[in-house]
């Protein structure tokens, strides 16, 4: 029999009660003292007065060891008397050897037997037959002796600390050798800790534009951002709302459309900051995408040059941070190599239209060599034609306008951060709620804080127009200077408003005219010397009026050494509109009037212009300046840009304002959603007084006219909505209800929200005061709850026996015990895709859905159960 096999045949029962004898008792605790014990100091035949008693035990457990060993052999195949005499005394001799370890029995163990055995004294000359069982049997010995350390009481906390003490002197190791070798992966490291702490610096503030000099103008972002809503074409090309900061969950690649001061740079700000914090309660629930990502970004009227964008290993030096220079060489190719890089391209209606082909070809050449990575470009929306970027499989996404709750939550927080008094954030919700003209204004961010900072300094009293708001937000920045407050510096130039406008219209201009949002040093200086020379009553260089302009208007930024533009694209074109219209440039302008770039400057100019300027304009968009023009006289964009003239002229010729309503009546009702938001955000209040319906008019027709008017948001447009509230359609039925947060909630509760069918219709709530109203209005079976709520919001508002189906588009904040009980009659409950905390036992009829019940991709932890509404419309048309 193999000398080897028999050995695991020893039971623990016979050898173990052996083996304790062999060592002291143990002691309670670690044992962590200046001299740890050593095996030598644990045997009990250690020492004069035990070893009769220790050897009498030795040779016990040897003699044991051997007999075991024989008997596995059988009595065929006995060992002869003398080698089992000279194998006991070999293991005596072995065992005793213990006695001089100078290790502890941590130590031993980590050894393992076979290890521990070849430490242990091996007589120098055996037989070849007691050789052969020699090993198997110590090691068999050792196993057990091994395992009687792990079992005495200071072994396990002697372990861990052990271990704490081998980690510590691990990561002091690696510590040293990150200092002293130069490891390409630790340099990346460290450098991207320094870089997220760059971008939290650079990105984590946003400008308070219009806030008097002796308030702070920068706020932290978390504090300022207030998340929009994005939208994309659903089933069947419906537009379905998400949050803007969401839009790449899900998506490696997206194109981002929004008018200017929609919020576009403000997000990339948010992204590049959040994905730099690496807040992981954060983006492991909402913002998962962003996990291990490193942004970029680049706003591309800084980052191009020479018309070329830049390469990776330039990213950081385009954009002029002052670390670029730290940056490992090779470290963004390696980041883009792995996928890593969140690039954040912003602006590219900022650059001219031949530089967005080049840029196209640039985005497109990354891609291909560096896949993986998440892109977000944003763009006003008709700087690129639809599917521009489709063949680089971007998804398209539309940054809405800022709805009712998010104009509120935007006002209160500025009011906090400005330190206003208390109420007049309550009076200026008011006014914008109650006074159309305000409500048109206030649809991004930028206006909303114009109308933040001129109520909060006229006292309560706001214009009633843009071109009203922007004359008095420029006099309030330039006016407002510290010369009124005591601090004017020795030799300040002082000059007055109009100048300075005036001065400002000349960059402005010269801009433009030029297909630029940004301008030299030396072009400024030549722009200015040219003005200078007709102002008599300025005696100054150009150098000290443009240095003059930059620190104390407010308007006019110097982004980097030797480079100006305007703090915001809407200050230039109002500026740059003012001075055309003085110039007589209208030429100029119709030839460009189609052009994205000039959209605003058209307006401004209509606004601004005299009579008779306005009806050149406006009859230069239909075709006709003096005489028919031809072919594109009745092209879409040209007569919604009409359209949306008229509401800014005070006076225009009736027969050129009566020819633009009549073309604008031949393309009603509107023939699709799409057309239906152009046409709401071109004409605004002109549009209402002229839908038709419902009488006559088809299910889609009907729909695309509810559209239009949900979008305008102002009373004019309730009136139609009121006509409206009886439409045997479903889908008429959704927009309607879907809109609710972009009119008063009590008023459109009582007009429309009461009068809805609910057969079928899921009633969507946007806020509290929703679900509040609907409980004044008897509850519904269906409700859809449009945000993120606590349970007890839910069972403190809903009907608990109405309510039927419940369909959390967020989901819920977090679990409070078993709230689902609070609903007895509930049978569907529709949750977003992820992980929510519902009790472990669900009602046998409770149906939970996890998805858009009709999208028919939507996916579910669970196993998928039936759509049990397959005819059900899924969310309608968001504001664009």
């Amino acid at each position: 029999m193999d000398a080897s096999a028999v050995t695991v045949r020893i039971a623990s029962s016979a050898i173990a009660p052996l083996v304790k004898k062999l060592f002291v008792p143990g002691t309670a605790g670690a044992g962590l003292t200046d001299r740890p014990v050593r095996v030598a100091k644990l045997v009990s035949f250690r020492g004069e007065e035990q070893t009769a008693l220790g050897e009498t035990h030795l040779r016990v457990l040897a003699t044991e060891l051997v007999d075991r060993a024989v008997q596995e052999r059988g009595p065929h195949d006995a060992l002869p008397v003398s080698v089992r005499h000279q194998l006991t005394e070999a293991l005596v001799v072995a065992l005793h050897s213990l006695g001089d370890l100078d290790m502890e029995d941590v130590q031993a163990v980590a050894l393992g037997p076979e290890a521990l055995a070849a430490r242990l004294t091996r007589p120098r000359a055996m037989a070849e037959e007691t050789e052969a069982y020699f090993d198997p049997l110590l090691e068999t010995a050792c196993l057990h002796i091994l395992n009687f350390f792990t079992t005495r009481s200071t072994f396990v906390p002697r372990t861990l600390v052990e271990q704490t003490r081998a980690i510590d002197r691990l990561i002091a190791a690696t510590d040293l050798l990150l200092d002293r070798i130069p490891s390409r992966l630790a340099e990346d490291t460290r450098f991207e800790q320094r870089y997220a702490e760059h971008i939290r610096h650079k990105y984590g503030e946003l400008t308070i534009y219009g806030l008097d000099l002796n308030h702070a103008r920068e706020w932290p972002l978390d504090a300022a951002y207030v998340s929009l809503e994005a939208t994309t074409a659903g089933p069947d090309d419906v537009p379905v709302p998400l949050p803007a900061d969401r839009a790449l969950s899900g998506r490696d690649r997206v194109l981002l459309r929004g008018p200017a001061g929609s919020g576009k740079t403000t997000l990339v700000q948010w992204l590049a900051v959040a994905t730099a914090r690496q807040d992981f309660d954060e983006l492991g629930g909402r913002l998962g995408h962003l996990v291990g990502r490193v942004p970029f970004v680049l706003p591309l009227r800084r980052v191009m040059r020479d018309g070329e964008p830049p390469t990776p290993d330039t990213f950081l030096y385009a954009v002029r941070s002052n670390i670029a220079a730290a940056q490992p060489a090779g470290w963004a190719d390696r980041v883009l190599r792995a996928g890593r890089a969140l690039l954040l391209v912003d602006g590219m209606d900022e650059i001219p239209r031949y530089e967005r082909e080049a840029t196209r070809r640039w985005m497109r050449e990354l891609m291909a060599e560096f896949p993986g990575n998440l892109w977000l470009v944003t763009t006003r929306p008709s700087s690129v034609g639809q599917g521009w970027l489709t063949g680089e499989r971007f998804t398209e996404l539309n940054l809405s306008v800022m709805q009712r709750t998010e104009v509120e939550r935007f006002v209160r927080r500025w009011h906090t951060a400005a330190g206003a008094e208390e109420g007049l954030d309550d009076a200026l919700i008011d006014a914008v709620h109650t006074h159309d003209d305000l409500g048109r204004l206030a649809v991004n961010p930028l206006m909303c804080g114009l109308l933040c900072a001129l109520h909060r300094e006229r006292h309560g009293f706001l214009p009633q127009g843009r071109k009203e708001l922007y004359e008095a937000a420029l006099r309030m920045l330039l006016e407002r200077r510290d010369v009124e407050r005591g601090v004017v510096t020795e030799n300040e130039l002082r000059f007055s408003t109009d100048t300075s406008i005036t001065l400002l219209q000349k960059l402005a201009h010269w801009m433009i005219r030029n297909n630029r949002l940004e301008m030299s040093h030396e072009d400024a200086l030549a722009q200015l010397e040219r003005a200078l020379g007709a102002m008599g009553h300025v005696r100054e260089t150009p150098e000290r009026v443009l240095r003059q302009l930059v620190e104390r208007s407010g308007l006019l930024r110097e982004p980097a050494p030797g480079h100006l533009d305007f703090v915001h694209r809407t200050f230039q074109d109002y500026l740059a509109a003012k001075a055309l219209v003085e110039e007589g440039d209208f030429p100029l302008l119709l030839d460009n009037a189609l052009d994205d770039q000039w959209e605003d400057v058209v307006r401004m100019a209509v606004a601004l212009g005299r009579p008779a300027e306005r009806k050149r304009v406006v009859q230069g968009l239909l075709g006709y300046v003096g005489g028919e023009r031809g072919i594109g006289s009745r092209t879409v964009r040209s007569l919604l840009l009409a359209a949306s003239c008229l509401d800014q002229a005070v006076e225009i010729d009736p027969d050129v304002s009566g020819r633009v309503k009549g073309l604008v009546s031949e393309l009603l009702p509107p023939p699709s959603a799409p057309f239906a938001r152009m046409l709401a955000e071109a004409g605004g209040p002109l549009v209402p007084r002229m839908l038709p319906g419902p009488e006559g008019l088809t299910p889609e027709q009907a729909l695309n006219v509810v559209t239009a008017a949900t979008h305008i948001g102002t009373e004019a447009a309730l009136s139609v909505l009121i006509r409206y509230r009886g439409h045997p359609s479903r889908r008429v039925r959704r927009q309607l209800v879907w809109s609710w947060d972009r009119f008063d909630t009590e008023r459109y509760a009582r007009e429309i929200i009461a009068h809805l069918d609910p057969e079928g219709l899921y009633f969507t709530v946007h806020s509290l005061d929703h679900l509040r109203a609907l409980r004044e209005l008897g509850g519904r079976s269906r409700v859809q709850i449009a945000g993120p709520y606590l349970p007890r919001d839910l069972t403190e508002n809903l009907d608990p026996g109405l309510l039927t189906h419940l369909w959390l588009r967020e989901g819920y904040l977090h679990a409070e015990g078993r709230w689902l009980d609070a609903f007895p009659g509930l049978r569907t409950l529709v949750i977003p895709e992820g992980d929510y905390l519902l009790p472990s036992a669900l009602p046998s009829h409770l149906t939970v859905m996890y998805g858009r019940p009709t999208d028919a991709t939507w996916s579910a932890p669970r196993p998928v159960v039936p759509d049990p509404y397959p005819d059900l419309d899924p969310d309608p048309d968001p504001l664009p």
